[in-house]
Parts: C-alpha cells; structure tokens; sequence
C-alpha cells in the first residue's frame, strides 16, 4: 500500500539544524547570480520544501533585495516559518511561505532561481518535475538542489529491513523510500543538461560528530524516521518498540568515540544553469 505522507515535528527537525543547513550553504555557494539584480529589480526565489524556514533565510542573506517564497506542504513546519521568519527583509526584499505539494507545484511567474533543499528525495519521479521548472527560468537563471545520497548507509538499510523484518512488515510495508529514491550524480547532470543547461554535480560526505545518548537515532527522528513514526503514530507501544529496537541497532552501526559519535552523510548536489 502507499505511504502516508510523514507528519512533521519541527522543534526535533531542528535539533540538527547547524549540521542540516551546511549543505544549503555549499549549494549556494555555487549558484550564480541571478539574472535580474538591483536596481533593475528584485530577484524572484522559490524554495521547494522550505519546511521551518531557518535555511530559506540564507537566501535572503545571499540576495538580500529577492523576493523568497518557501513552499512547503506541512502545516507544521509552515506555521514555525510564518512565526518566525516572514516578512520584510533587511535589504528590501521579501520572505514569505505558502502551502504547496512539491509533487505538482507549478511556477506561475517567471523565477530567477527555484532551489530545494533535502526535499526531492521525498518526491517519487522528481527529475520528471524538472522540465516545467526550468522553463519557469529566467534566461540564465538557475535551478539548485540538494539530496541525500545515503540511503544505502547503515541508518537507512537497517531501518528498510528492521521493517520489513516478520514483526513489522504487514504494519510498515511501503512505507519507506528505497535506495533510487535518488538518481546519481552522472543521472542528474544528464537530465538538466538534456534540458538546456549549464549543469554543475558533485557530491559530498560529511562526518558529522554527534553528541548525546543514541544521537544518530535522535538525528534520524526527524527526517527519515518520520514515515514509520506517523505509521505507528496511532499505537504508542509498537512505535516505541520500534524505536527501541532500531535504535539499538544504531548503537552498534554507528558506536560512540571518545569525542562523540561519527555519522558520515554523502549528499548529491546539482546546479543547473538555463542557458540565455
């Protein structure tokens, strides 16, 4: 059967947040300019999947005149970003967020750049997306995302089998994403440059080091883990035997040091520049 689409907890999402927002900071460290630039006009941004806003906030550092619009389907996660972060900009511009499905969000507007961070993993199909969005794009404009590459890693293998296992698979089949929910660094750098653009692909291992009592558990409640949670949302006891099992797992995949715990995290990264 389908998954439900995972409920979201914001304040555990950003538990990690220095770590989860340094890899949208690589990302638009190689984005390039937007086509239009003060004072012809204010650079027009979307963020697919900008869950609480904290990292769509670096736009408007980096453009401080764009205006930004998060787009994002939990409500959750929308209300923290609507607290905290909308609004006028210190340069001008303007950040604000709006519901959407990323699935089937199509751009309105022309846009100078349209960049997701940690989201296309979640979407089934995703490069079939990337037609209607880059011809959303300002001549030289660019689309930018970022994935995780690391669904083979113990943290995800271990969650897939520990599912499908005999006690958990008639409650949790279908409910995690698999190893292609990614394509590869070579598959995304044909893909946009088959659609007219100047593409940039590289892909990255971060070693993340992780402190506290089973951290990478605690890291992985609030991305990957969020399927099976809302799966089991509706029956306490068999989430936290779940939990309780998983993370013993993890204890053993991924064992402390004396500095901390070292959770290596590949990620695939892509720029596509439309050629004007």
């Amino acid at each position: 059967m389908p998954a439900a689409a995972p409920g979201w907890d914001p304040a555990q999402y950003l538990r990690h947040a220095g770590d989860r927002a340094r890899p949208f900071a690589d990302l638009l460290a190689r984005v390039p300019e937007p086509p239009t630039r003060p004072p012809a006009g204010h650079p027009r941004v979307a963020d697919l999947g900008c869950g609480p806003g904290n990292v769509t906030t670096l736009l408007a550092r980096r453009w401080p005149t764009a205006r930004i619009t998060g787009y994002d389907n939990s409500t959750e996660m929308l209300d923290k970003a609507h607290v905290e972060h909308e609004g006028p900009t210190a340069g001008g511009g303007h950040l604000d967020f709006v519901h959407a499905d990323v699935r089937v969000w199509t751009p309105e507007e022309p846009y100078d750049l349209i960049v997701s961070n940690a989201t296309l993993q979640w979407v089934p199909g995703h490069v079939e997306r990337f037609a209607d969005w880059i011809a959303a794009l300002k001549p030289s404009g660019a689309f930018a995302f970022q994935v995780p590459g690391n669904f083979d890693a113990p943290s995800h293998r271990i969650m897939r089998e520990l599912a499908r296992s005999p006690r958990w698979r008639d409650r949790l089949a279908g409910t995690l994403r698999h190893a292609d929910a990614v394509l590869t660094p070579e598959a995304y750098h044909e893909r946009l440059t088959s659609l007219g653009c100047a593409a940039d692909v590289w892909e990255t291992t971060y070693i993340h080091l992780l402190q506290g009592e089973d951290p990478v558990l605690d890291w992985v409640k609030g991305t990957g883990l969020r399927p099976v949670l809302t799966a089991l949302a509706d029956d306490p006891e068999a989430r936290d035997g779940f939990v309780a099992e998983y993370g013993a797992a993890l204890r053993e995949a991924y064992p402390a040091g004396p500095h901390g715990t070292p959770f290596p995290f590949r990620r695939v990264f892509a720029v596509g520049r439309k050629r004007g």
